[in-house]
């Protein structure tokens, strides 16, 4: 059954907006600052595009573009049984032994506006960068958004500052990247003595506050932004990072880990209690487990200074896809990790993740547990117990 518009004049109204959309539009990209369009206009550029056209600011590039030079997981010799679907990720599993890695580079730019909204739907953290042209910056995790055109018509007054550093993205309270996209680039500001004007997002999560204090940088001594206001600055540093670059992951592990020479452990994330992404049979090869010296572990269970003292005696770590793995980054280079998950979805993060702090990656093929319609992402897993064991074995023979 098809629903008619009773409205008559609603095909009118619709019919004078897009017009006066497309004038807006065009308006904008002629110079109109955004805000008299009601701020919905607005343009995104890189920062590289910003300062090609003549943008006023400072540019260094820390680490220049790379090719990677990885290998393959310990138990696949041909590159082909990998998959070649970049799905979101922007890369494949068969990309990461040649991937290539993106720049890491500074800059400073005048007169920018940080935005932010809080997606209460979603509960989620949206950030963006206005510079001085009104034009939003691409950056990984930070696009303009039409919750940040809300807050701009709200017309808040802004907080203003003469100069700052700004960091967060749009997950940065996911545990994964916070330590994977957050973390590093905290380690970089510390080796550069550049901590002085960072600023902190307000929520921060167990886990973020510890590791900020393990990196002696203590929350009360600096800024801290309030979401419902933008805030200006009259100089303004980001960073463009590689989420997989070794030498941004590896002063992770080096300024709070604890890697200890000779680590003994294997330790085996149970999922058992997660929302999501369960090892559906994780209680058939709990036995098999504990035969060959795992001992199960709840990272939730943990607080991250635990979590990070436990990884830096592990030799052996397997786990089904999750957040938890990323625990990795704190194992002594040279352990074993054992991911398992689904050829259905394939993730190549945590490949790459392993190879860029020097660990040994095994990947142990499991299936999709439970009804379709499910978000993959979100769905439980089902793993051949054979399969693991003898991925197992491997490693200790």
């Amino acid at each position: 059954m098809v629903a008619h518009d009773t409205n008559p004049k609603r095909p009118l109204a619709q019919g004078l907006r897009r017009p006066a959309a497309r004038m807006a539009a065009r308006a904008v990209a002629a110079g109109m600052p955004p805000g008299w369009a009601g701020w919905r206009w607005v343009r995104e550029e890189t920062v590289g595009d910003y300062l090609a056209r003549g943008g006023a600011g400072d540019y260094e590039t820390i680490h220049p573009p790379a090719r990677a030079d990885n290998p393959l997981p310990r138990n696949i010799d041909d590159p082909t049984a990998l998959s070649d679907d970049p799905d979101w990720f922007g890369f494949s599993m068969r990309d990461v032994p040649k991937r290539q890695s993106g720049e890491t580079f500074r800059a400073t730019l005048p007169d920018c506006t940080v935005v932010t909204f809080n997606d209460l739907e979603k509960d989620r953290f949206w950030p963006t960068i206005l510079n001085r042209d009104n034009r939003a910056l691409i950056l990984r995790e930070m696009r303009y958004r039409a919750g940040h055109a809300a807050v701009l018509r709200q017309g808040a007054q802004p907080v203003r500052m003469a100069e700052a550093t700004w960091i967060a993205e749009r997950v940065y309270e996911n545990h994964s990247h916070w330590l994977t996209a957050h973390l590093p680039k905290l380690c970089l500001l510390k080796a550069r003595g550049e901590l002085d004007g960072l600023i902190l997002p307000a929520r921060r999560s167990p886990s973020i506050h510890a590791s900020l204090r393990m990196l002696g940088i203590a929350p009360e001594n600096h800024f801290v932004h309030d979401p419902a206001r933008p805030l200006k600055v009259d100089r303004l540093t980001v960073y463009g990072t590689d989420r997989f670059r070794p030498e941004l992951l590896r002063p992770v592990r080096d300024l709070i880990g604890h890697p200890v020479a000779r680590p003994w452990r294997k330790v085996f994330i149970s999922r058992a209690g997660a929302a999501i992404r369960r090892l559906v049979d994780e209680a058939a090869i709990t036995p098999m487990l504990r035969d060959a010296g795992f001992e199960l572990v709840r990272m939730e269970d943990l607080d991250f200074e635990a979590q990070v003292r436990l990884m830096g005696e592990t030799r052996v770590l397997a786990a089904p896809h999750g957040a938890g793995l990323t625990n990795m980054m704190f194992c002594p280079e040279g352990a074993h990790v054992v991911e398992i998950a689904t050829p259905r979805y394939p993730n190549p993060n945590f490949y790459a993740l392993a190879c860029a702090m020097g660990l040994n990656y095994w990947m142990v093929a499991a299936d999709f547990a439970g009804p379709d319609g499910i978000d993959r992402l979100d769905r439980d897993l089902t793993v051949d117990p054979a399969a693991l064991a003898r991925v197992l074995s491997q490693i200790d023979g």
